[in-house]
């Protein structure tokens, strides 16, 4: 019989992008393997938990906060970032001024979020909606577009279709994230360029 995982690690990920890109239905197609037409536009910051058994002795709770699209305009980012260890910046593909806005949401996270070493947090960038745009539109125009910007990886991905979401998010995430924390992981290690706050009483988990 396999015993329980004698490690459970936290990884808290933030999923940032501009309003409708699909963050939600992303996260709802990797954590529930669903997904809607019909999600409401997320107000403030939304949670929702992922448990991945990493290896035989440690499981990883995926914490992934799902951050309202105009929140980069906002005062609270400062307080919803803190103690991130990793990042999803999403994009419609569909829609040119969500893929240029990508490098102030890239901005805005290292400017705002980085590890206790002075680093800037691994950050993902998603090209989201890739069954709606034709099919000449090529994945490596993303990954250069990426690799300029400073992203780790880049992917072209469809919580609709549920193209590569599951793989994708989960790996790739696990792999930034989780790899370099899983000899010696503490909260307490990561920091932001802010003096801690309380996390807002209003947030829930979905």
């Amino acid at each position: 019989m396999m015993g329980s995982p004698q490690r459970e690690i936290l990884c808290k990920v933030l999923v940032v992008g501009d309003l409708g890109v699909g963050k939600t239905s992303i996260i709802q197609r990797y954590v529930h393997n669903v997904f809607s037409q019909c999600y409401r536009a997320t107000i403030g910051v939304d949670f929702a938990l992922k448990i991945v058994n990493w290896d035989l002795n440690t499981m990883v709770r995926l914490q992934l906060w799902d951050i309202a699209g105009q929140e980069r305009f906002g005062h609270m980012t400062r307080l919803y970032y803190r103690e991130a260890v990793g990042a999803l910046v999403v994009c419609d593909l569909g829609r040119v001024a969500t893929v240029e806005s990508v490098s102030r949401w890239k901005e805005d996270l290292d400017s705002k979020v980085c590890l206790q070493n002075g680093n800037p947090i691994p950050v993902i960038l998603l090209g989201n909606k890739c069954d709606q745009v034709p099919l000449g539109t090529s994945a490596s125009n993303l990954e250069q577009l990426g690799e300029e910007l400073g992203f780790s990886h880049s992917h072209m991905t469809s919580a609709k279709v549920r193209m590569q979401t599951r793989v994708t998010y989960g790996t790739k995430i696990l792999a930034c994230t989780s790899s370099p924390l899983i000899s010696d992981v503490r909260v307490e290690k990561y920091s932001t360029r802010t003096q801690p706050e309380p996390y807002p009483a209003s947030s829930h988990y979905l």
